[in-house]
């Protein structure tokens, strides 16, 4: 590899900026800022203003790292003539908006990262089952703007929009429609074209590092009755002892690896995006090469989670044409156990995925596939339009809240939130109320003088028939196998003998 320093003009900065440039033939050309020589006169100018106007700002820039890079407002707000949301401000053009691809001009391999995860991509939920409900079932038109004269649903623009991101409509003059700013949404849709907020996670205008590590800094979205990975890790072990120890974890050093700077405790960055030290080989153990900082957060998941049933990331990054999908989940998996090896032992990481992948065959094969399959066979005796039947809701809940709390809960070793939140509700939902809902549309079915629904009635009968006298079921029917009724009686009086009175 050849390193060579070079002194570069950048096309829209009126200073030098040095720049240290890493080529060869096998990894593509990264340039990256070390920092002005001294602060530009164009940010002096904003300075003198905003330091009075915006205190709060003016101080938090002044604690950061930028601000000792003698990077500033100029540096980051500067826009082009032309440029959709540019607009002249004090003599000069400029953005309200600080998007990847502005901050790629001095964090290229990170933009580049990020761009190609799954982060990035947040907002594509606009159009999905979930806005639907944000959009008509809960919201209406009544949130009217200039960019949405026909009317807005304030639930989606304060809800989904603040976590997956808006796409920002730009106003004459460049102002930024309020029914999508202000947005940090983690996907959100750039005036420019870039996807994703970097502020989502560096918030401004500090952007330290401390807080971007911080397990609640990803709280904001990754919390709630879907996905309560926030809830989940505070539960968890390695949360209880963040709690214990944040005040020892180096939280605010600029080289942050884990087993090197600090061990008592990972946070979320930790295990997703952080670096790992290289280990050398040992009498058990063979030597394993660090990792560095990652971007692309799914780099060390190896079970994506949000569908009704879990998928294997590379799956995924196919349908939303990722890079990722050249990266399987087995090399995925061994990323994440590279950073799992600086605190447990190979055992015990191997353990937990086996504990892991269980939980998530048992949901499969108990619950999630035959559970879509009944709901599908269920749609000919349904009313056609989506959440207006009850067994849309019991569906929907058993697998977007119940199963992803279960599914996340094993993933981060959450035992209530796999349990009581997870697999007791999901369990107690799939006979309680989806059995009978589906019941009931049978009997309906088969009493409707519709040839057609009859027939579907008949054909999800026997299919629920087949479902409930299968072993994983059959309990429901009083039908359990006797050799396994006699074992739990057994075991029961095995207890009783031991602990009762």
């Amino acid at each position: 590899m050849k390193r060579s320093t070079l002194i570069v003009i950048h096309p829209w900065l009126s200073s030098v900026v040095l720049l240290l440039v890493f080529s060869s033939a096998s990894r593509s050309v990264h340039a990256q800022a070390w920092g002005l020589p001294e602060m530009s006169a164009e940010t002096k100018a904003c300075v003198a203003c905003h330091k009075n106007e915006n205190t709060p700002i003016y101080q938090q820039w002044g604690s950061s790292k930028h601000y000792r890079a003698n990077v500033g407002c100029f540096e980051c707000h500067m826009a082009k003539e032309g440029e959709a949301d540019a607009f002249q401000h004090e003599g000069q053009w400029i953005a309200t908006i600080v998007s990847p691809k502005d901050c790629a001009r001095c964090h290229v391999k990170e933009s580049e990262e990020f761009a190609k995860s799954h982060h990035s991509k947040g907002a594509r939920i606009l159009g999905s089952l979930d806005n639907t409900l944000a959009e008509v079932v809960e919201g209406n038109r009544g949130m009217i703007t200039p960019a949405y004269p026909h009317g807005n649903s304030a639930a989606a623009v304060n809800g989904c929009w603040q976590c997956h991101g808006s796409e920002v409509k730009v106003l004459p003059g460049g102002k930024l429609d309020p029914a999508t700013w202000p947005n940090t949404g983690i996907g959100r849709i750039n005036p420019d074209g870039s996807e994703g907020s970097c502020s989502a996670c560096h918030s401004r205008h500090s952007f330290a590092a401390y807080q971007a590590r911080h397990p609640d800094n990803c709280g904001k979205c990754h919390m709630g009755p879907d996905h309560p990975q926030m809830e989940i890790y505070y539960e968890s072990k390695h949360g209880i002892a963040f709690r214990a120890f944040k005040d020892e974890l180096a939280m605010d050093s600029a080289k942050w690896v884990v087993g090197e700077d600090y061990h008592k405790a990972p946070t979320c960055a930790t295990c997703h995006m952080s670096a790992t030290p290289s280990r050398p080989a040992t009498k058990t153990r063979a030597a394993k090469p660090g990792m560095p900082v990652t971007h692309d957060v799914g780099m060390r998941i190896s079970w994506n989670n949000r569908p009704a049933i879990s998928v294997r990331p590379e799956i995924s990054d196919e349908k939303m044409g990722l890079e990722g999908a050249k990266v399987n989940w087995e090399t995925r998996r061994a990323n994440m156990q590279n950073v799992c090896i600086n605190c447990h032992e190979q055992q015990w990481v191997d353990n937990f995925y086996v504990q892991y992948d269980s939980l998530i065959d048992l949901y499969h094969e108990k619950f999630a596939k035959p559970g879509l399959e009944l709901y599908n066979l269920s749609k000919p005796l349904m009313r056609p339009v989506e959440f207006s039947n009850s067994l849309d809701w019991v569906w929907y809940e058993l697998w977007h809240h119940e199963g992803r709390r279960a599914r996340h809960g094993a993933s981060m070793m959450g035992p209530d939130y796999t349990h009581w939140h997870g697999t007791y509700e999901v369990a107690k939902h799939f006979y309680a109320k989806m059995v009978p809902d589906i019941e009931k549309l049978i009997d309906k079915g088969k009493q409707s003088g519709d040839a057609d629904k009859a027939a579907a009635a008949e054909i999800l009968d026997k299919k629920l028939e087949e479902v409930l006298n299968s072993p994983n079921h059959n309990w429901f029917l009083n039908k359990m196998d006797p050799a396994e009724a006699e074992q739990r009686k057994r075991r029961q009086e095995e207890f009783q003998s031991r602990y009762g009175n």
